[in-house]
């Protein structure tokens, strides 16, 4: 067998190229039997490439883009001559949400006939749902694998914050929200006791389906094969079924010479890179392209993906910035960007795309209203990404369908309001606060001493109306919809909610497009997508990293305490579950400004 691994198809190709100097694509008339390769190393973006200055750093950052991913294997499983791909995972940060909608390009190509293999130096319970859908599981040689099952751990801070002299005041409007429990409480209250035992039931029944099903086992293998690869070597982990083949990726092409030929060739031009040379190019030409702004304007027949991920704030949004903090989704600017929409003739549909654990009441009924205007004059889909919870939701059901994965969260119909006590604290530490109040209401939100009962009764009158308008949005979007089993703070995954009549489908954003799409009865290839609001330009993220004097404590605020510290927990706690917590942290943070709030109540981190 002549051996072409990919590092050197760089130079076989030039020499390639060189020799055959006719029409078409010499390495598609070389051989029939390719092999494509598809490489998922860091994190993964729901957003389009950037077409702007940030394009230099492969489209704001070293993120992977899921439509570029998704277009790697349209164009594999189109392609005459592949006959197979391999997926090979580096450093890739899955999500469920991310391996289902990874799972419908693989199944793309499935479908078309060719054969789908994945490789990886050690498989978790995320590798191993990605591995589920392919043909071929394909371990390192000395890789392991683990599988452990679902967990979470939550903590109650009752008994901490008395000791520390905080006293919390919060109510909250559903009993089964759960938005007081870590603060309130010293262990979880019935309700969300059920709640959250409900939602990892959901959650590990789905792993365990996709896994059974994939690898063809049954409940008792199944069960085998998790006692044994809690932590299992590579032998171990193919005696159970969890694995095909183990071999040293020095060796895969002798491997796939066993399925594809001894003359079997490479491909993996998949995925787009960058178009220049930082290395060598000249410094005015880079400085030119990192000015540059994303490319934004629609030309033709258009569909529009409107992002709504992080918390929903008042305002502005701001981007995430480039010195690790992340970004949040203010009311103002999804407005704006919406009547953008409804106003340019090109584009013909619109789809949310909501990531979101909520934040303000006010901001999330401010663009349910800009969602439902628009709607009036285009075609309004939502895709769920992980979760569109409490505003998330809220925003939801103003479009026409929604979509949602098997493993994202919707729910959480619920209100927040409350505030943290800090006269016990400030007594401890010996420091003396004077409170000076003028007006009937005006201590009310004072820090010095909890909610008195006709305090709380006034907050629970108000968040009382908030939540019937809540309840109203969702009857008004939802027909049908049986709010004794959804509401209340409840939470539920992909089936349960569907089940529900909470969402329309299973399925991706890329259902969604295809769907508003066909709707549109516009013809495949003849139509953009493109993202809204558009990517910040590095001079704007830039200005977002060091331009702010704020002496906000928010995550995302230009403060250089707040930055040390989320660029240092970011460290600690990666990416992925980073952003999970930031995002909460942001929407709890509302209610600095607004005594009601729509938010999920803490942090949602599942272990796997």
């Amino acid at each position: 067998m002549t051996r072409c691994t990919p590092t050197a198809l760089l130079s076989a190709r030039t020499m390639i190229a060189g020799l055959a100097l006719v029409a078409g694509s010499a390495l598609s008339a070389l051989a029939s039997n390719t092999v494509a390769l598809i490489e998922l190393d860091g994190p993964i973006s729901d957003r389009g490439r950037d077409t702007g200055g940030l394009a230099l750093f492969g489209g704001g950052g070293d993120k992977l883009h899921m439509r570029d991913l998704l277009k790697a294997f349209e164009t594999a499983a189109k392609d005459n001559d592949v006959e197979g791909i391999i997926i090979r995972v580096l450093d890739a940060e899955l999500t469920p949400t991310m391996i289902q909608e990874l799972g419908d390009g693989i199944k793309r190509a499935r479908d078309a006939g060719k054969k789908v293999h994945l490789f990886a130096e050690n498989l978790s319970t995320n590798e191993l749902l990605l591995g589920a859908r392919c043909d071929e599981i394909i371990i390192q040689t000395g890789g392991g694998v683990m599988l452990p099952g679902v967990y979470m751990e939550e903590m109650f801070l009752a008994d901490t914050l008395r000791w520390a002299g905080i006293e919390p005041s919060f109510v909250q409007v559903g009993d089964y929200k759960g938005a007081s429990e870590m603060m309130a409480n010293s262990k979880p209250s019935p309700q969300w006791d059920e709640n959250i035992n409900k939602l990892l039931d959901q959650m590990y029944g789905q792993v365990r389906s996709e896994l059974k099903a994939g690898r063809k086992l049954s409940d008792a293998q199944l069960d085998k094969a998790m006692e044994t690869a809690w932590l299992a070597s590579d032998t171990d982990a193919k005696a159970v079924g969890l694995v095909d083949t183990i071999t040293d990726w020095a060796d895969i092409d002798a491997h796939l010479a066993k399925t594809y030929g001894d003359d079997m060739d490479w491909r993996d031009d998949l995925l787009p890179s960058s178009e220049i040379d930082l290395a060598n190019a000249n410094p005015f030409t880079v400085f030119a392209m990192l000015m540059k702004k994303p490319e934004v304007e629609p030309k033709r027949d258009t569909i529009a993906v409107v992002h709504i991920d992080g918390a929903i704030v008042d305002g502005e949004s701001a981007p995430a910035g480039i010195m690790g903090g992340g970004g949040n989704v203010g009311s103002r600017t999804i407005r704006r960007t919406l009547m953008d929409l409804e106003d340019n003739e090109n584009v013909k549909g619109v789809v949310l795309r909501i990531d979101s654990p909520g934040g303000s009441a006010i901001a999330s009924e401010i663009i349910l209203q800009g969602v439902k205007r628009l709607s009036k004059v285009k075609p309004v889909f939502v895709s769920v990404g992980s979760m569109a919870a409490s505003g998330g939701y809220y925003i939801a059901v103003a479009g026409q369908r929604i979509y949602m994965n098997e493993s994202s969260i919707v729910g959480s119909i619920g209100v927040v309001g409350g505030k943290m006590s800090l006269g016990g604290l400030m007594e401890k530490l010996k420091v003396n606060i004077v409170p000076r109040a003028r007006g009937p209401r005006a201590s009310m939100f004072g820090a010095m001493s909890p909610w008195s009962d006709a305090e709380k009764a006034i907050v629970r009158q108000k968040m009382t109306e908030t939540y019937d308008l809540f309840t109203k949005r969702v009857t008004e979007g939802r027909p049908g919809i049986d709010l004794s089993k959804a509401a209340e703070g409840r939470l539920f995954c992909g089936p349960a909610a569907l089940d529900l009549k909470m969402v329309d489908e299973i399925g991706s954003l890329n259902d969604a497009v295809t769907e508003l799409a066909s709707t549109l009865n516009l013809t495949p290839g003849q139509f953009d997508v493109f993202d809204f609001p558009p990517p910040p330009s590095f001079e704007e993220m830039l200005s977002n990293a060091f331009g702010g004097a704020s002496a906000s404590l928010s995550m995302n605020s230009g403060n250089p305490l707040m930055a040390q510290v989320s660029t240092t927990a970011r460290a600690l706690l990666g990416d992925q579950t980073f952003d999970t917590v930031r995002s909460g942290v942001e929407a709890m943070l509302q209610l600095r400004n607004e005594p009601v709030i729509l938010a999920t109540p803490r942090a949602l981190l599942f272990r796997w």
